[in-house]
Formats: C-alpha cells, sequence, structure tokens
C-alpha cells in the first residue's frame, strides 16, 4: 500500500485525516446546535452537518493536504468530491439511522441515571462517529483514486 511504503503518500494522509478532524468538529458542533437548539430530527441533521464539513474538508484538502493538484479546475474538481462525498453520504445516512436507535437503547440500559449527559445524546454522538470514521475511510481512498490522481 503506497501510505505505508511512500513518506509523502503518508504525509498526505496525516493532513487528510487532520483535515477529517476538523471536519468532525464541524460536523458534531452543526449536528448538535441543530438538534439540541433547533430541534431538527438526527438523520436530517446529520446529512445537513455532513455538508458543512464536506464543503470545509474540500477547501482544506484542495489548498494544504494536495496543494500540487492544479490541473483540474477548481469547479470540476469540487465536482468530483462532492459525487465522493455523496456517495459517502449514501454509506453514512443508513449506517447512522440503523446504528442510532441501537445504541440509545445500550445506552440507556449501561448508563447511570448519574451520568452527565443522556443516552439519547450519547447514543446520537456514538452513532456519528462511528459513521464518519467509516466514510473518512471511503473519501480518503475515493478522493485519491479519483479527485486527486493528478497528484504524482
Amino acid at each position: 500500500m503506497m501510505i505505508l511504503t511512500n513518506p509523502q503518500e503518508r504525509t498526505r494522509f496525516f493532513r487528510f485525516l487532520f483535515v477529517g478532524l476538523f471536519g468532525a468538529v464541524v460536523d458534531f458542533g452543526i449536528f448538535n446546535l441543530l438538534i439540541q437548539l433547533v430541534h431538527i430530527q438526527a438523520v436530517i441533521a446529520s446529512g445537513i452537518s455532513f455538508i458543512a464539513a464536506i464543503i470545509s474538508n474540500f477547501l482544506w484538502n484542495r489548498f494544504w493536504t494536495y496543494p500540487d493538484s492544479r490541473s483540474k479546475p477548481i469547479g470540476a474538481q469540487l465536482a468530483q468530491f462532492a459525487l465522493i462525498s455523496g456517495l459517502g453520504l449514501i454509506i453514512r445516512l443508513p449506517l447512522f439511522a440503523f446504528l442510532e436507535p441501537r445504541l440509545i437503547g445500550l445506552s440507556t440500559s449501561l448508563l447511570p441515571a448519574s451520568f452527565p449527559v443522556t443516552p439519547t445524546f450519547v447514543g446520537h454522538n456514538v452513532s456519528l462517529a462511528i459513521a464518519v470514521l467509516v466514510v473518512m475511510m471511503w473519501n480518503f481512498f475515493a478522493n485519491r483514486l479519483w479527485t486527486y490522481n493528478d497528484v504524482k
């Protein structure tokens, strides 16, 4: 695998992960604001927060992770990134919808009543974290092979 043998590719991977972590902060922040303050259904809030994180991630990846990727116009590259991200959303939403009720139920049965946050909060966020990790791996490899394939 090129990440293990190529130091430059390994640096790109770690930058992509850092951008993904920042995107996760954007994602989780918007997600929690929407469900706690605006009272939007969790699955819908997850989709909205995902889109905000993708915009952030594209900009950071374009200008920091892959600054040498300039043979493609930014619009074309954004379209490729958005398509891969859209496929990621198709992976994420059913995974989140599957995990959420199960993890809320598990949290309800495992957490003491004195726990500082509700089982619903824990279930929402653990479900989102698992979905984010799965989609982050998909996004890295798919974007590296297609969106940023002009980088040597």
